[in-house]
């Protein structure tokens, strides 16, 4: 992947997969200390400490459509080699924490990519998911709760043109109005 807004989809499909009923992502980008943290928290069924230990191993995955998973080892050695990061830590019948940062400025660190879009096709792709999603840029913060529109709409879909369109404006804005000032952003809108 060559995104991270790619990782940050991958690791929530896993929530998904996982049975969580409850997803917040938050992405961070922090001018001041020139770091990027993105954490993905979930309630799914979570996993035991020997998966826990071995998950960051290409050659061990959950799924059945092939032997290795290469999103969270791949994912760890990009952060590594931007002096960052990543952890992993689950709790069986509670659910899954995955952190990971980067040094914000660090020449090899992947764009974050379109993240409006990425967040936009997990709420509309996973409804019955209550999705979460903060940014915060340097002091300012952006919080996106799907339950809010989901209740306001009251069974209208979220995928009628016009709540797409407002959709993908709020989340967009959002991001953007929280960017800091002298980032050079890679968010599409």
């Amino acid at each position: 992947m060559r995104e991270l807004s790619l990782h940050l989809l991958d690791i929530a499909e896993n929530s998904v997969n996982a049975k969580a009923g409850n997803v917040e992502i938050l992405v961070s980008e922090d001018t001041r200390t020139d770091r990027l943290r993105m954490t993905i928290q979930d309630d799914g069924e979570g996993m035991d400490a020997e998966t826990v230990a071995r998950v960051t191993d290409p050659f061990v995955t959950s799924r059945t459509t092939r032997k290795v998973g290469l999103g969270l080892p791949f994912l760890k050695m990009a952060a590594e080699s931007c002096n960052g990061y990543l952890t992993v830590q689950s709790q069986k019948g509670v659910g899954t924490r995955v952190e990971v940062e980067f040094q914000l400025s660090h020449i090899d660190r992947m764009p974050l990519g379109d993240l409006t879009g990425t967040i936009l096709s997990l709420v509309i792709g996973f409804p019955q998911v209550h999705w979460t999603f903060t940014y915060r840029g340097n002091d300012h913060e952006f919080i996106f709760d799907d339950r809010l529109i989901k209740a306001e709409l009251d069974g209208v879909s979220l995928c009628e043109p016009e709540v797409l369109k407002y959709l993908r404006e709020t989340i967009s804005t959002g991001i953007q109005a929280c960017q800091p000032v002298n980032h050079t952003s890679d968010l599409s809108s």
